[in-house]
């Protein structure tokens, strides 16, 4: 193995009154090409900054080879003072140089003239695209790269990094993004590094392992407090496998779509069922909207039916957000007309994030400053409701400017969805996101039961939570696909998606098995009886909170208060072992037929 051309040693950095992290060591190879994974706040932008030594270490020796130019593109740069966008790729003492930054923006489709006050968000981040791989790094940090790019842009800078010599690290939510990439996995977990030389495609399998030998060693100490401290790890495993069962009945509702849409892509207006009619949320008819002489949509035709999740994909300057805007009705149409059912209630969380000023404290966006939050109709004590969204309940009272962008993401996730509605609208949600949260996202919008409306460049979210995608040219033209992104694609561009390697590795072939022809005893006497368990642990569940709605409890006694909080976590993970155990048996009744 090659010297290290960077290395930390015994890395440590306080932050606030504690640790974000001690004893950490770190070597990079001069080809790694790494993944670094953590939950929001746990501290891997941080990482970065120390690896590009713009932030000072409290423990810990750097290393690095001379001559190693080491460049970071930050989540968020700083454009002030800048007047141009060029400005901003030129200045500095270690300056790109101007003909590599101009080849660069050229392939990228960024005119770098464009003032950096009004710039969008895609543009700034393209521009800082730009000058971090024109100062021909030898290491290069990239956080959430991706953040902001449409599709084009990504496949392109996952093109150059392809060909790139040198050695990256990158912290990304793109889950495709990470697979196609990364050939090592950097893991920071609770104040810990680890490192695994396989790429992204193997991280889940590998923290399913971490955890596992966790359990195991802590079941031999006898260490359950241990455990209660990493709640929110042990929720992980169980959240991908509830996931893969609703994979299973998003196909089923892609299949139900497919038939509703005709040839061509648009909705089939010839079904007109009471039942289909009563379903309709959303009815666009011909719709065309205009803006100068550049048509942005033409002669739409869509009926959205309660339940859907439709998907809004296509380059920046396409057109998604008028088209968001014409479904929801926030514009109207040049031609055609867009109908609304009149009990449509919407939730739209706006990319901007305009509620989550930094002055407030997590208490004050939940909860308007109080202990009890509204969820749905119920009353839940916000350090509970908390803990749903994978937040320490500890941060109640933490400053909005102190979470990390992905904390913030998630604080507002939280916060809207405890309303009641049935229609959610998500302007690009997966920014700033980790990878868990994602999955969390991912199981809210699985079990909402209105329609969602999602626009996003996040393909593999995308391909796990859409059941149709709409996809966007620029020339006006609209395909409607009945699926993810990667179906929308496949029709797009079907050479050039059969030559393209898969973003997942490939499973393993399955050895022949001898086919069973019923359910042994006591596989049977599970498949009855769980049923009636899991409505057990619902009552269960629901007499429980009822109790913590009194106001005064946690004041009168936080033991009492604990003790339930306590009893509905255990009652939460023994309906969802019950709930998993009866999805395998009811999935081998189904294949037994």
């Amino acid at each position: 193995m090659a010297a290290p051309i960077l290395s930390y040693e015994d890395l440590g950095l306080i932050q606030g009154s504690g640790w974000l992290f001690r004893h950490l060591d770190l070597h990079l190879q001069p080809r790694d090409r790494l993944a670094l994974i953590g939950r929001n706040g746990a501290g891997k932008s941080t990482l970065l900054r120390l690896i590009a030594d713009q932030t000072d270490a409290d423990e810990g020796r750097r290393t690095i080879v001379p001559g190693t130019r080491v460049v970071l593109l930050e989540q968020e740069p700083s454009l002030a003072g800048h007047a141009t966008l060029l400005d901003y790729v030129l200045h500095g003492g270690e300056a790109p140089a101007p003909h590599e930054a101009e080849a660069i923006a050229s392939q990228l489709g960024i005119d770098l003239a464009r003032d950096a006050a009004t710039a969008s968000g895609g543009e700034r981040r393209r521009a800082a695209i730009v000058r971090a791989l024109a100062l021909d790094p030898d290491v290069l940090l990239l956080d959430e790269p991706t953040n902001h790019l449409d599709l084009a842009a990504i496949e392109w800078l996952e093109q150059w990094l392809g060909r790139f010599t040198g050695a990256f690290v990158v912290i990304s939510h793109d889950r495709t993004f990470l697979t196609r990439l990364t050939r090592q996995t950097l893991w920071l977990d609770r104040g810990s590094l680890r490192r695994n030389e396989v790429g992204f495609g193997g991280f889940e399998a590998w923290t399913d392992a971490v955890f596992a030998e966790e359990a195991r060693n802590a079941d031999r100490l006898d260490a359950k407090l241990k455990l209660e401290e990493h709640w929110l790890q042990r929720g992980v495993t169980g959240r991908r496998r509830r996931n893969q069962g609703r994979l299973a009945k998003l196909r089923e509702m892609r299949a139900e779509r497919a038939a509703m849409l005709g040839p061509q892509g648009a909705a089939n207006l010839a079904i007109s069922s009471d039942d289909v009619r009563t379903k309709t949320v959303i009815d666009a008819k011909q719709v065309s909207k205009i803006f100068g002489d550049r048509t942005i949509i033409r002669d739409l035709t869509l009926r959205v039916t309660r339940g859907d999740r439709i998907g809004i994909v296509g380059a920046n300057g396409t057109g998604k957000t008028t088209l968001l805007k014409l479904l929801t009705g926030e514009i109207t149409p040049d031609a055609g007309e867009v109908k609304l059912a009149k009990t449509l209630d919407g939730v739209i969380i706006d990319q901007q994030r305009a509620l989550m000023a930094p002055d407030k404290t997590v208490r004050d966006v939940l909860a308007d400053g109080g202990e009890w939050i509204d969820v749905l109709g119920v009353r839940k004590h916000v350090h509970g409701y908390l803990k749903d969204f994978l937040f320490e309940p500890a941060l109640i009272d933490a400053k909005i400017g102190s979470l990390s962008g992905g904390e913030r993401s998630r604080l507002l996730l939280a916060r809207e969805f405890a309303r009641r509605s049935n229609l959610l609208v998500l302007d690009e949600p997966t920014n700033d996101l980790d990878l868990e949260t994602l999955d969390l996202l991912q199981e809210v919008i699985a079990d909402y039961d209105g329609t969602v409306l999602i626009v996003s460049h996040d393909r593999d979210f995308l391909d796990r939570t859409v059941t149709v995608t709409v996809g966007l040219d620029g020339s006006g033209k609209v395909d409607i696909v009945a699926g993810g992104y990667e179906d929308w694609e496949r029709k797009r561009l079907p050479r050039a998606v059969a030559k393209r390697p898969s973003a997942k590795p490939a499973a393993p072939p399955v050895p022949p098995a001898t086919v069973a022809r019923k359910l042994t005893y006591n596989d049977q006497r599970d498949y009855d009886l769980l049923p009636a368990k899991i409505d057990g642990y619902d009552a269960a569940i629901a007499r429980d909170e009822a109790r913590l709605t009194d106001p005064d409890l946690y004041t009168r006694d936080p033991s009492a208060f604990s003790t339930l909080t306590a009893a509905i976590d255990r009652a939460r993970a023994d309906k969802e072992a019950a709930e998993l155990r009866w999805l395998e048996l009811a999935e081998q009744v189904e294949a037994l037929g």
